[in-house]
């Protein structure tokens, strides 16, 4: 019988590559195009990063704020009639979205920019940017408290920050 290969044995098989292991076939390696170097060079830039961090923070902000303005319940419920309950619900979700969308946004923005900033600085991806990230982040939102305030919200969002980079890690 013939094989593939021209050799002819006793039993229809071939004997040439009975010993050889396969070995895994590697895929050939493909070099980025001008288009995709010129977006990833454009998305490098901290402040588009920031920028377009802090409108997705300021889009969560909103969707939270309309789901958690809705819960709101009015405090005199039994003496408003359906329709001035209605009213007062949607004005509460319109300012509670209103509010929270700001508060996202710009802490997306901070951390962000804080994050890439040091990131550039260190010229390293590691924890050590998050950890300075969640600092300046939080310290910079609660710093109207005042110094303590400030040193606790530095604290809490760095512990925050890296307990959830640990997770996302863990889950890519």
């Amino acid at each position: 019988m013939a094989t593939s290969s021209g050799i002819e044995s006793n039993d229809g098989f071939s004997s040439s590559k009975e010993a050889e292991p396969e070995t895994p076939q590697i895929p050939p390696f493909r070099m980025p195009t001008m288009e995709e170097i010129g977006a990833q060079e454009v998305w490098n830039n901290c402040a588009i990063r920031s920028v377009a961090s802090g409108v997705m923070g300021g889009g969560l902000g909103l969707f939270m704020g309309l789901f958690l303005g809705a819960l709101d319940n009015p405090l005199m419920q039994e003496e408003m009639t359906a329709r001035e309950q209605f009213i007062y619900t949607a004005k509460q979700m319109g300012r509670r979205s209103w509010s929270s969308c700001k508060a996202f946004a710009v802490m997306g923005l901070i951390f962000s920019a804080a994050e890439c900033i040091v990131e550039k600085a260190r010229a390293k991806h590691d924890a050590t940017n998050t950890v300075v990230a969640g600092c300046v982040t939080g310290g910079s939102m609660s710093a109207r408290g005042g110094p303590k305030a400030a040193c606790v919200g530095c604290a809490g969002f760095a512990a925050f920050s890296v307990l959830i980079e640990k997770f996302l890690e863990r889950h890519t």
